[in-house]
């Protein structure tokens, strides 16, 4: 396969799919595959630990954008793993032969491509591959500006490395079994299931889950003066904002692809309050970069009142986050 038609996005798993569907003929970009899929949360895992910092993440879980977004659109998505490597390869390049685009979760450390200070060991980093030329393998990387070229043993080494999220060379290929037309017939339900959808998700009655995650973090943050020595409350709100910031597409980003899905179901369903949602949520992603320069703030010249201040300023992001997909929730 030439001339490949590589897609560079925010986001390494709603990119693929925005890509590999139009590959299949289905226009939708990233924010609206985001949207789809309901991607949009907040969660906070004390016990699931990540540098020995409590998990947070600002989407839903790996390949639950994958698959979301094909239950939503009614589309069929075969999934492989493998018990050997050899056997993973040899899938591979069948899939190849008969001329199919070929998705993979690897692990970001071992791509050679990405240059070292990139590298770290994440095990659900998405692409695809489209094509092999000799020992190579001809690869479109979301997140990278261009097309990549990657060595067979390299790509192996990526897609059955160990730890945390590895799943046995994961393989997926889309079946074509709806026509643009009826993709587009179907949307305008679709995307008012799914944004009620993913107001419950964020309205969750659970502290570790959503708003209530939120201001979960937030009372955390008030008391690491109290609980927690002065390493470790720099340690803390480090780690926050590099799981916001630095890890994936973090908390804004998330925020401004789902307003630029608002944005579109606004005119797909004719529904001006979308539109009014998304320049709220748009607001909102710009608090979260603000909530994180106000943690680099803290760590790098602490103050008395500094987590006081950070929590009070994180609540008040909760509760116009709350307000909003109250809102969404009862269109």
């Amino acid at each position: 396969m030439t001339d490949f038609p590589h897609q560079h996005t925010a986001h390494c798993e709603s990119g693929v799919m925005s890509t590999l569907l139009k590959h299949h003929g289905h226009a939708l970009n990233e924010a609206m595959i985001f949207g789809l899929a309901a991607g949009l949360t907040f969660v906070y895992m004390p016990l699931v630990k990540l540098g020995g910092m409590p998990l947070v993440s600002y989407r839903i879980m790996p390949r639950n954008i994958i698959r979301n977004t094909c239950k939503a659109l009614g589309l069929n998505l075969t999934f492989r793993k493998f018990k050997d490597e050899a056997a993973g390869q040899a899938a591979l390049d069948d899939a190849l032969s008969q001329g199919k685009l070929a998705g993979l979760q690897t692990s970001v450390f071992w791509l050679p491509y990405f240059p070292p200070y990139m590298r770290f060991h994440f095990n659900a980093h998405n692409l695809l591959v489209y094509g092999k030329d000799g020992n190579d393998y001809l690869i479109s990387d979301p997140v990278l500006e261009s097309v990549q070229r990657c060595a067979a043993e390299d790509l192996q080494r990526a897609r059955f490395a160990k730890g945390a999220l590895a799943d046995k060379g994961l393989m997926y290929t889309l079946e074509t079994n709806r026509t643009p037309q009826e993709i587009e017939a179907l949307l305008p339900e679709a995307i008012r299931r799914v944004i009620r959808k993913n107001a419950k998700q964020m309205l969750a009655p659970v502290f570790f889950v959503g708003v209530k995650g939120i201001r979960t973090v937030a009372q955390k943050i008030e008391t690491l003066p109290q609980k927690q020595s002065a390493k470790y409350q720099k340690l803390f709100l480090g780690h926050i904002v590099r799981m916001q910031e630095e890890i994936g597409t973090g908390g804004a980003g998330f925020r401004y692809i789902y307003a630029y899905f608002l944005e579109q179901a606004a005119e797909i369903c004719a529904e001006p309050r979308f539109q009014t949602a998304s320049a709220e949520l748009t607001a909102i992603g710009d608090d979260w970069r603000q909530f994180a320069s106000l943690c680099v703030k803290q760590c790098k010249k602490p103050s008395e009142n500094g987590c006081r201040e950070i929590a009070g300023f994180l609540r008040g992001i909760a509760d116009k986050e709350e307000a909003l997909w109250r809102r969404l929730k009862a269109v």
